[in-house]
């Protein structure tokens, strides 16, 4: 069994919400055990998985947050550098399932998050548990 951590860069409750229900879902039906911890936005996620993955308690991480398109350049240094830095972090062999939904609107990153229509953070989840086993049959 596999211990697993949830990073949520929380901002959108209500989306978050349903991102968390997802992964949750995802993780326990995998038969996986989880905790979760907040951080302030989807820039933080890299530098908190990071930290986490210093204590040596997880095996693998779920990056969950929402950045939705506004009115200035902001939603394409975050969207960009969020994925920049969780994807670095996977190249350095730390099993992520990136859960970041970067949308247009809120009807769209709704769609995506609800467990019952796209469910993003279920599917973040076992994008982190399939490459946990990976990592461990290589």
């Amino acid at each position: 069994m596999a211990h697993i951590l949830i990073v949520e860069a929380r901002f959108y409750d209500h989306l978050n919400d349903m991102l968390l229900a997802g992964a949750r879902a995802a993780i326990e039906a995998a038969g996986h055990s989880h905790e979760t911890i907040t951080v302030p936005g989807a820039l933080e996620l890299p530098g908190a998985i990071v930290l986490a993955e210093d204590t040596q308690r997880f095996d693998a991480y779920v990056a969950l947050g929402v950045v939705i398109r506004g009115e200035t350049y902001h939603f394409e240094i975050v969207s960009n550098e969020s994925a920049r830095g969780i994807m670095a972090l996977t190249m350095d062999g730390i099993p992520i399932g990136n859960g970041v939904l970067t949308t247009e609107d809120e009807a769209q990153a709704v769609r995506r998050a609800d467990p019952a229509q796209f469910d993003k953070g279920g599917g973040a989840a076992e994008a982190a548990i399939a490459m946990l086993a990976l990592k461990q049959r290589l």
